[in-house]
């Protein structure tokens, strides 16, 4: 919940200068009322995700908003389960992976979040917690095309702490072997699964050049130039 329209007329400039590499999707996710500017005033090569959606198309559902509204106002994309949303709007596994499964039937490229809280990792729960959620949410797809896969550990996120390479590499190994055995060895091949949680310039080249690490999911430094070269990572 952060910005303005000066704000992102601001990321707008930056993106706009790049320059970005082509191979990789890029995709940014404003508060739900700046979807549209965003998306008006963004490149092309840039895409757009709500940061969060509901289970219906429309109704008595005050301060919601549907994929359908998403898809009108021009993005394409979607988060489902931000921590936040789990851990500070109560959101449980079910209803994020029925969020996760109305959003790709309704035709929105999905980001579904997991990860777990500081207490989980150190009393060692930390895959029981990530394939407990991502257990959830693969009952609900039958469509992995569209489908991004974040990790962000919760104590990682705003924090200044992130996971070092070599616990990232390892939670997104463990996530693709889950994949492999419970629902197929070509969807763990194919689903990206990106790391998110206090990522910046200054470490994204080392965290994405592990193998199982597709990308990320990035916070407080998508507001700064340094996006760009976050970005521009893995090139």
């Amino acid at each position: 919940m952060n910005g303005n329209k000066k704000d992102i007329d601001e990321i707008v400039a930056f993106m706009k200068k790049g320059p970005l590499n082509a191979s990789t999707d890029v995709v940014v996710a404003p508060p739900s009322c700046y979807l549209q500017y965003s998306r008006n005033a963004l490149p092309d090569n840039v895409q757009v995700a709500a940061q969060n959606c509901y289970t219906e198309k429309s109704g008595a559902f005050t301060g919601e908003i549907s994929p359908d509204m998403i898809k009108d106002l021009g993005a394409t994309w979607v988060l489902t389960g931000h921590s936040e949303r789990r851990h500070v709007m109560g959101e449980s596994d079910e209803f994020v992976a029925s969020k996760t499964k109305f959003a790709l039937d309704c035709g929105l490229n999905v980001v579904p979040c997991i990860g777990e809280k500081l207490e989980e990792r150190e009393a060692n729960q930390t895959m029981d917690v990530c394939n407990r959620q991502l257990k959830a949410i693969a009952a609900k797809i039958s469509d992995w095309s569209k489908v991004v896969i974040a990790y962000e550990p919760v104590w990682a996120i705003g924090t200044g702490k992130t996971a070092s390479p070599e616990q990232a590499q390892e939670v997104h190994e463990q996530l693709r072997a889950w994949l492999s055995a419970n629902v197929s060895a070509d969807v763990a091949a194919a689903t990206r699964i990106v790391y998110g949680g206090s990522v910046k310039a200054s470490n994204a080249k080392e965290i994405g050049a592990k193998p199982d690490i597709d990308g990320f999911l990035v916070g407080g430094a998508s507001l700064k130039a340094e996006f760009v070269d976050i970005c521009n990572a893995s090139s």
